[in-house]
């Protein structure tokens, strides 16, 4: 029934306030969805799934988002091809994987929902499935030398180095490549480190991929193959996950489980645990069930299908598991009701001030199910002893324009070689950088 409907629908003080919201009563229920104890209302239930989709309406010349007092943005690229996720190389080589979905014949009625409408949020063209490699000799913050750095990948998504051993998550595996400092395309053949699931359901396609600190494992995240395990348990296994992959051997084992869409693996540098982003569940309501960000431990177990937020139970789920909800553990901190975090980098910089300090940058891809939309911004969440502490800080807003529609959509960061924050904007097809804005002693 959903399918016929949906087919008929045709650095001196920096000031990072949380953006309104055109609603005050949005607003406040928006605030209260942030945070390690956020409010969580009954669920709502509804034979029509809600679809709010913001309309593409790409970046005009000279336009760009808009960035918080004390910062200022600029592209660092443009004219890429749907970039999802950034890595900065050692030598300051930045690296741009672009990439879409692969096709999903199996897919479900929920992900039918889901792949309109990523096409009408503009993500229905076919993956390059490559990555470029964007170069600033001159440092001027602006990429003035490009070079297809790996091209004929399987919509690629995470990528690491590791010494001289360069790895890509694409969809379906870990592949290795070799790589010497300043290399600026590898034409040798990888080698498959590990399959990783996918098959031609693959719900949430995104691999993102990170190393240990030693180098010693990877981390491969692993999203769920449903919404709320409506095509079956069975089709979960190995999924809504953290992998831990060993480098040497390309063995694996689930390292934390009950993550619905796992994203964005980043290692706190204040206490050395590893943390994600995660999308959680749709269709219970505007203001459920908030996205978030937390630390994963080994062996842990998140909720995921069974309850959300701790044992908060979600009754659609059958059978029900009372045993897997007493061990669920609660996130950290909640990032709003399907505002799509995506990208999640530390600050391990000194480019921004010191209150910045090792807290977290979050990209918000933005809701396709939420009236009035969410997301759809970067913000900063600060940290202290190494867990979030404060509220939530807008960094770069204006995605969205005055109409309503995407002018862009934010999904990795990561930092580059000098602490800049750099930001892949798929429907923008840009990259973003921000830095603190110049003082007027720098000018």
């Amino acid at each position: 029934m959903r399918k016929h409907i949906l087919l008929a629908m045709g650095v001196g003080a920096l000031v990072l306030p949380l953006a309104a919201c055109n609603d005050p009563k949005d607003t406040a229920t928006v605030a209260q969805s942030y945070g390690p104890s956020p409010t969580l209302p009954p669920p709502e239930h509804s034979r029509i799934p809600t679809v709010n989709i913001a309309t593409v309406n790409r970046w005009h010349e000279g336009a760009k988002p808009v960035a918080a007092d004390g910062m200022t943005v600029a592209a660092f690229a443009t004219g890429l091809d749907h970039p999802r996720t950034v890595y900065t190389l050692p030598n300051g080589d930045v690296l741009a994987a672009e990439s879409n979905a692969p096709p999903k014949p199996d897919d479900s009625i929920m992900g039918f929902i889901y792949r309109q409408a990523q096409r009408w949020a503009g993500a229905g063209r076919s993956s390059a499935n490559r990555i470029t490699l964007l170069r600033d000799a001159d440092g001027d913050g602006v990429a003035e030398f490009r070079s297809v750095f790996l091209r004929d990948l399987n919509s690629p998504f995470g990528m690491v180095l590791v010494g001289e051993d360069f790895y890509v998550a694409n969809t379906d595996g870990i592949m290795k490549f070799p790589y010497h400092e300043g290399d600026t395309r590898i034409t040798a053949p990888g080698v498959k480190l590990a399959d990783l699931p996918a098959g031609t359901l693959n719900h949430h396609w995104t691999k993102d991929l990170t190393a240990s600190p030693d180098g010693s494992k990877l981390y491969a995240t692993v999203g769920s193959n449903s919404n709320a395990a409506e095509n079956g348990i069975e089709a979960e296994t190995n999924r809504a996950a953290v992998l831990e992959v060993d480098r040497a051997s390309g063995q694996w084992r689930v390292f934390a489980s009950g993550l619905r869409n796992p994203n964005g693996p980043s290692f706190n540098p204040k206490t050395g645990e590893l943390w994600v982003v995660v999308n959680e569940r749709d269709e219970l309501g505007n203001d459920l069930v908030p996205d978030y960000m937390t630390s994963v431990r080994d062996g842990a177990f998140y909720g995921w299908p069974y309850s959300y937020f701790g044992d908060h139970v979600d009754t659609r789920v059958e059978p029900r598991r009372p045993d897997m909800v007493q061990k669920a553990m609660a996130p950290d901190y909640a990032l709003g009701a399907h505002t799509a975090a995506l990208g999640l980098a530390f600050n391990t910089g000194n480019l921004f001030p010191q209150q910045m300090q090792d807290g977290a940058f979050i990209g918000q891809h933005g809701s396709w199910n939420r009236k009035p939309r969410s997301g759809y911004k970067v913000i900063f969440v600060p940290f202290r002893d190494g867990k979030p502490s404060g509220g939530p800080q807008d960094v770069l807003t204006g995605f969205l324009n005055d109409k309503g529609d995407a002018q862009g959509r934010p999904v990795g960061v990561r930092l580059d070689k000098r602490g800049a924050l750099l930001v892949a904007d798929d429907v923008g097809n840009t990259i973003w950088r921000v830095t603190p804005a110049p003082t007027s002693a720098s000018r």
